[in-house]
């Protein structure tokens, strides 16, 4: 099957924007009631939206000690767990290591390499929605700005200043916190979406099976004497 061409960047940014989450639905728990109400939330969820990020490197001296967060999202709530509290890395490795809720993401790789070492157990029931539009001809990462503007029609939009800034900041900046629980929501939004989109899709032609080695083919002609 031939590759299919991801909607470029130029092209998603002619789309309406993306619907983020209000502000309100965006958690970020401190307090022992607010970790017990973002546990409830989460482990009653059947799928879950979900990213990491890290502290950026900046030289190639300076140790990796991410992910530093981890976002958790539903299609309505997300949830911004930061790892160096305790109760927070309690609840992520909860919820990662959980075989009854389903993690969907991008580019999902790096995490599945560095969240067992950071959280101490290995990540379960762990969803690549790279693989699943590969499925259907495009890329091996296709992404999630182009998969919104796939599935959804929208122009999911990242800042690159709030892509590279400090991800282990004790507090992060309202930029931040949108940055972050958009990237967990809109895989939750578009795996809620994709079998609609999917069953829209083309079939694959079918491919031509080849022609067992040595075989001859008929020949129809008459032979003159």
């Amino acid at each position: 099957m031939p590759r299919l061409l991801a909607p470029s960047k130029e092209a998603s940014a002619q789309l309406p924007p993306y619907s983020s989450l209000p502000d309100q639905a965006i958690f970020t728990p401190q307090t022992q009631q607010q970790f017990e109400q973002a546990r409830q939330a989460l482990l009653a969820a059947s799928v879950l939206g979900f990213d990491t990020e890290s502290k950026p490197l900046f030289s190639v001296n300076q140790t990796d000690t991410g992910p530093h967060l981890v976002q958790l999202a539903t299609p309505q709530a997300a949830w911004l767990l930061q790892l160096d509290h305790p109760q927070a890395m309690a609840l992520a490795r909860e919820v990662l290591a959980s075989t009854t809720i389903c993690k969907v993401g991008f580019g999902l790789d790096n995490d599945k390499h560095t969240l067992p070492r950071k959280l101490g157990v290995e990540l379960a029931h762990i969803v690549d929605l790279d693989r699943r539009f590969k499925q259907h001809g495009y890329g091996s990462s296709i992404g999630v700005r182009a998969a919104v503007a796939l599935v959804l029609g929208q122009y999911f939009r990242k800042s690159k200043k709030t892509t590279t800034s400090n991800w282990a900041a004790r507090e992060l900046s309202d930029a931040q916190r949108r940055y972050a629980a958009n990237d967990a929501h809109a895989p939750a939004m578009l795996y809620a979406a994709l079998p609609a989109w999917e069953a829209a899709q083309p079939l694959p032609a079918p491919r031509k099976k080849p022609r067992p080695q040595g075989e001859r083919t008929a020949f129809s002609g008459r032979i003159s004497t």
